[in-house]
């Protein structure tokens, strides 16, 4: 089975259904989603965003959250190297965190998945 990264740009747009969602649903059919421990923090970083901005929707934007978050999801986590992962950023120009998704596909020989058009461009690199 392929394995793939997600970032957080592409989980939040699949958690909180967002238009973008078709083309990414279609990108992770069939594979094994692995993700660092970051991305849990960041998605809840979205939803407190989000929660903000829609008040009236802030039950179902945390339902969603603990959905896509919860210990049965498909997510395989991981720890990052964080050493590995500051390296990366100063040669990539990206931040340590868009970095630990790039680290970690690489680490997995995996594709990574992201809606991030900087992490896109840095794969390519």
């Amino acid at each position: 089975m392929r394995r793939v990264v997600v970032d957080a740009s592409a989980l939040a747009a699949l958690t909180f259904r967002e238009p973008t969602t078709r083309n990414l649903a279609a990108e992770i059919d069939n594979t094994t989603i692995h993700a660092p421990w970051l991305l849990k923090f960041e998605l809840a970083n979205v939803a407190m965003t989000k929660a903000r901005q829609q008040p009236d929707a802030t039950p179902e934007i945390f339902a969603a959250l603990s959905l896509a978050l919860d210990d049965s999801s498909d997510i395989v986590w991981h720890d990052v190297q964080a050493t590995d992962v500051a390296l990366m950023a100063h040669a990539t120009g990206l931040s340590a965190y868009d970095a630990s998704y790039l680290w970690l596909a690489g680490t997995l020989d995996a594709d990574l998945v992201t809606l991030d058009k900087k992490l896109a461009a840095a794969i390519e690199e």
